[in-house]
């Protein structure tokens, strides 16, 4: 059995994200959807949201599953969970730098995991969770960010932008 591993903070999820796992679906017998945590950093969502984000938006896949790992080398964990692939996503220079630099220390950790890139259409590109929680706020971000998330995801980030807005807004009254 072909098993990979896609590991990624999806914080969150975006287009760009489903496409790649969409196309490692096909390519292998079994996908692991790992979402990394990193205790240094803030999340926008909890553990547990981004799980079901990922969970829902790929359901109609029977080979996908969705996992947590943390405080653990990425080529650890894939050899934990049996899979000899971890997959990566390249949209431009400066990630391939960064994951060549990864896939060499990788295989400096375990040669018998293989490293794959995809290259995502360029309407993915420019795409990154970074982007998509940057716009959220701006005078019609709304209309841009639902075409960079899946509606799970879009409708959470609506929801919390509305709350957030009646929260200040309260806050601003006083």
């Amino acid at each position: 059995m072909r098993k990979a591993v896609y590991a990624g903070s999806f914080d969150p999820v975006t287009n760009g994200h489903l496409w790649i796992i969409e196309q490692s679906a096909l390519l292998f017998d079994k996908l692991v959807i790992a979402i990394g945590e990193n205790f240094d950093k803030t999340y926008n969502f909890s553990v547990e949201e981004r799980m079901a984000f990922l969970t829902e938006t790929t359901s109609k896949h029977s080979n996908i599953e969705v996992a947590c790992f943390n405080n653990e080398f990425l080529v650890n964990y894939a050899k934990r969970v049996g899979a000899k692939f971890i997959i990566r996503g390249i949209r431009n220079n400066t990630d391939y730098e960064y994951e060549r630099t990864m896939r060499n220390i990788n295989s400096d950790l375990n040669k018998d995991i293989t490293t794959i890139f995809l290259l995502p259409p360029r309407k993915y590109a420019e795409v990154s969770s970074n982007m998509v929680r940057g716009l959220v706020g701006s005078s019609g971000w709304e209309g841009l960010v639902k075409k960079y998330v899946p509606d799970n995801v879009y409708n959470k980030l609506f929801e919390r932008y509305e709350l957030q807005k009646t929260t200040l807004g309260v806050i601003n009254d006083k």
